[in-house]
């Protein structure tokens, strides 16, 4: 097919356009920054220079591409400052998940593109209650976090307009295997710390294995959603401190959550201890996806882990003879 990617010079969308064309797909890729026009490029795609913001420029990229497909994979998270308010750490990806969504799928439609997958986000949103890990039907959160409720709406709005549209959601887990990911500054830092007994869950997945099921995604008509995560769903006082390992960090500091709570703001505190994890079941039964990296346990040693420096050649020990 022909595929237009919004999004496509980002984390995730210069991992999915090489899997696409590997696949027999053509992309068009759309990209923010003209420096990124000529990486996309070299990766196989056809850049466009696009505001997904600006319906009427999404509108003439759309019908003059004429794609059979849509990826919506645009977000604005590329050294984001997280405070207190995750709302305004996300103002813009949350308008690209509503105004942006908004404005491709008016372009999908007049266009006649058939297929639309888009980005969307499992870990946090869960509810908070019963088994550690959430499937597809189980509830999200119905009392988002004190300043997460324009977060949690944008992504709501998303999977609505999509599943209308008849398209797929994808609830990814929580992004690594990027040299920018920031996971590792903030570990090394030891800004990241163990909160209270470190209960709460996050499902990880490596940008690569996210792009296969994007690519997989494609090939399935919706309305559907899916949880692209991995297969081992764990508690920040599991990985957290493999993850400190893998970057030669030191050990993540352990603090209560009340003071938590205090300095950091409520999200970070349940973050730490009652967010629940998401099963990926569904996703590989139905997509039949399989994972590079199953497990962060193979992937954060695989990806932060420096190799060792093996020094010079020693010299070849001297042959012996045996009689």
């Amino acid at each position: 097919m022909r595929v237009f990617v919004a999004g496509a010079s980002g984390a995730l969308g210069s991992r999915l356009v090489p899997q696409l064309i590997d696949a027999g797909h053509d992309v068009i890729g759309t990209h923010h920054s003209p420096s990124s026009a000529k990486t996309l490029r070299t990766l196989g795609a056809k850049p466009v220079m696009l505001d997904v913001l600006d319906a009427d420029a999404v509108r003439k990229a759309v019908l003059e591409g004429e794609p059979e497909a849509i990826v919506h994979q645009a977000t604005a998270l590329a050294n984001v400052k997280f405070s207190r308010s995750l709302d305004k750490a996300f103002a813009k990806t949350n308008q690209l998940r509503t105004t942006g969504t908004d404005a491709l799928l008016a372009a999908a439609r007049e266009a006649g593109v058939r297929r639309f997958v888009a980005q969307s986000f499992a870990s946090y949103r869960y509810v908070r209650e019963g088994g550690p890990v959430k499937t597809e039907e189980d509830p999200l959160d119905p009392n988002p976090p004190a300043n997460t409720e324009e977060s949690w709406a944008a992504m709501a709005h998303l999977e609505r307009a999509v599943a209308d549209f008849g398209g797929i959601a994808l609830r990814y887990g929580g992004f690594y295997g990027a040299a920018n990911d920031g996971w590792a500054e903030l570990v090394r830092k030891q800004w990241f710390p163990i909160v209270g007994d470190g209960g709460g869950i996050v499902s990880w997945i490596h940008l690569e294995d996210a792009a296969a099921a994007t690519v997989l995604a494609l090939e399935h008509e919706g309305p559907a959603i899916y949880n692209i995560v991995d297969d081992d769903p764990a508690p920040a006082r599991e990985w957290l401190p493999v993850l400190a390992q893998c970057l030669g960090a030191k050990p993540p500091r352990r603090l209560p959550a009340w003071l938590v709570r205090l300095f950091a703001g409520e999200a970070a505190a349940v973050t730490g201890t009652a967010v629940r994890g998401a099963s990926n079941a569904k996703a590989k039964r139905e997509l039949g996806w399989t994972l590079q990296y199953p497990s962060w346990r193979q992937g954060f040693p695989a990806v932060y882990s420096a190799p060792p420096n093996p020094g010079p050649p020693r010299p070849a020990a001297p042959e012996k003879a045996y009689g």
